[in-house]
């Protein structure tokens, strides 16, 4: 079911991008994501699964290369563009969404820099590839460091005492890098590379860190298996291990200097990402209980005639529109303004996530003991928009890092 668009400013362009990927997600990757959620981890990844086959049709369809720009051979969409087609692909799956979209790290961050060298290495290459075989993870998760990697700015991140565990020291013109990420990294096993964020100077804490891309194919660099979790499982995760990997100095993108500031702007645009994603999987768990509802009959007539169900699903109707229109609004902004305002982007992530949760349960709810039952579709969707509450910074760590945010703006 396709929701009213209330911009009217959209675009003729906009509207049939935006059919074409309703129209995909809806026929491919739903039906795919059903059946890799049936499958075990080591089966989704291996080459040739159904996995790759999707991921393959996006890449042949360009929707990995929406956020780069058309001088590089990406598609080069526009904040609303990017938001339209993530929120498209998310109705059908989240996981894939949130694959394709971390599938673009290496060469998105290599764009922002736009050094020639990355650009040859790792944009250009990237927005050509057809295969899916060019793919990023983001190496951020320790094992003893989660959301609070993603509090830039606040007072314990300039602690001494509170260091990275995946570390680089200096080495002539390289860099060593050695340590363990955790199992939740995105795309983990199937990745072709990595952009890892480490430390480089223990003295600043967590503010002492760097990014450097890694190829997979570099000695040292190894893989732990495929997490089995309970939702998204069309997205892999795995720990990453790093044991004397040699980093040469130009693929040390970012130091210390920089670090707080680019995982700050880091933070802005993943989090932004994440309220198109989970407003993609709101719309999708309301599609389902409206249509059930007019379909299921209880004492006589069609649930949907029932009050209690019709204040449900208008609930429902407005959270999905306000994610929409705040999700949006706070991606628009932050792909427009540099810095930043990030606690608008954590706002989204947190507000739409939520809000994700709450309307697949509520349409649980609506379809009763056949909500959980896996021969709809609901139940998935409810363990989807679960993980999305941790996901990307959990919200309750997220919302303390904004209202740090929030007050030091209302300070200056």
């Amino acid at each position: 079911m396709a929701y009213q668009e209330l911009n009217v400013a959209l675009s003729d362009e906009q509207e049939q991008l935006k059919q074409e990927v309703h129209k995909f997600a809806v026929e491919v990757l739903r039906p795919a994501s059903l059946k890799i959620d049936k499958m075990a981890p080591e089966e989704v990844v291996k080459q040739g699964s159904l996995y790759w086959d999707c991921m393959k049709q996006m890449y042949d369809l360009g929707y990995h290369s929406i956020a780069i720009p058309n001088e590089y051979g990406g598609l080069g969409l526009d904040p609303l563009g990017i938001h339209i087609v993530y929120e498209e692909i998310a109705y059908g799956s989240v996981g894939f969404a949130v694959s394709l979209g971390t599938s673009s790290f290496a060469a998105l961050i290599s764009s922002l820099i736009a050094e020639d060298h990355l650009i040859e290495r790792y944009v250009a290459p990237y927005a050509s590839c057809k295969d899916a075989s060019i793919l990023s993870c983001w190496g951020i998760t320790e094992p003893d460091h989660g959301s609070d990697t993603l509090m830039p700015f606040t007072p314990f991140y300039r602690n001494p005492k509170i260091t990275h565990q995946v570390r680089a020291e200096k080495d002539g013109d390289n860099w060593i890098i050695n340590g363990q990420k955790s199992a939740w990294i995105n795309n983990t096993p199937v990745a072709s590379n990595c952009v890892l964020y480490l430390g480089l100077d223990k003295s600043m804490g967590m503010a002492g860190g760097g990014i450097a891309i890694v190829d997979f194919d570099q000695p040292g660099v190894s893989k732990g298996k495929p997490l089995d979790k309970l939702g998204q499982r069309e997205l892999s995760q795995s720990e990453i291990y790093f044991d004397n990997v040699v980093c040469p100095k130009e693929d040390m993108l970012i130091d210390p200097e920089s670090y707080e500031m680019i995982t700050d702007v880091t933070l802005a645009i993943t989090n932004g990402y994440m309220g198109a994603w989970f407003t993609g999987l709101a719309q999708a768990a309301y599609d389902l209980a409206l249509q059930y509802s007019k379909e299921r009959v209880q004492g006589g007539v069609y649930l949907c005639e029932h009050q209690n169900v019709q204040k449900k699903l208008f609930d429902m109707f407005v959270k999905v529109e306000t994610a929409r229109a705040y999700s949006r609004a706070a991606l628009i902004y932050n792909m427009n303004n540099n810095p930043p305002h990030t606690q608008y982007s954590i706002a989204s992530k947190v507000y739409c996530t939520q809000v994700a949760y709450e309307i697949a349960h509520e349409a649980v709810q609506i379809f009763g003991g056949y909500g959980l039952s896996k021969e709809y579709p609901i139940e998935k969707l409810f363990r989807d928009a679960r993980a999305g509450l941790i996901e990307d910074g959990s919200n309750d760590i997220l919302a303390l890092s904004a209202a740090h945010l929030i007050l030091d703006e209302g300070a200056s």
